[in-house]
């Protein structure tokens, strides 16, 4: 597979994404449904922090990628979906770096009223391709 970031601004990119991601050849193609802070065993979260929230939802989706026999250096689109789009830009950059490293993938924030379950502050949609 041959991916292409493309980026006709270089100031996405000190935000951890591109503008667009190109992807020829790929062979396998993984959708992931929304990943959030919810438990294994499906108990919402214990906590309102956004920061623990975004590390639950990146470790949820990282097992998701792991079981499916991706990792997050295959990601090539994410959507992040929040009730407060304030706090998640606050915190999300590092945790976000920590995540991909130097896979820049392409992205969308968006301010939603709410998600699944009331204490949800965070869903982290990805489509990953090899």
């Amino acid at each position: 597979m041959t991916r292409t970031y493309v980026n006709p601004w270089e100031w996405s990119k000190a935000f951890g994404f591109s503008q667009a991601v190109e992807v020829t050849r790929a062979e396998r193609m993984l959708v992931c449904s929304g990943q959030t802070g919810i438990g294994e065993d499906g108990s919402p979260p214990a906590t309102a922090d956004m920061a623990e929230q975004v590390q639950k939802a990146f470790q949820n989706l990282r097992e998701v990628l792991h079981t499916a026999g991706f990792s997050a250096a295959d990601v090539v689109k994410v959507n992040y979906y929040t009730t407060d789009v304030d706090d998640l830009i606050a915190v999300l950059g590092p945790l976000a770096s920590e995540f991909f490293g130097d896979n820049l993938p392409a992205s969308t924030l968006l301010g939603v009223a709410r998600l699944a379950f009331p204490q949800l502050r965070i869903e982290i949609e990805a489509t990953a391709a090899r």
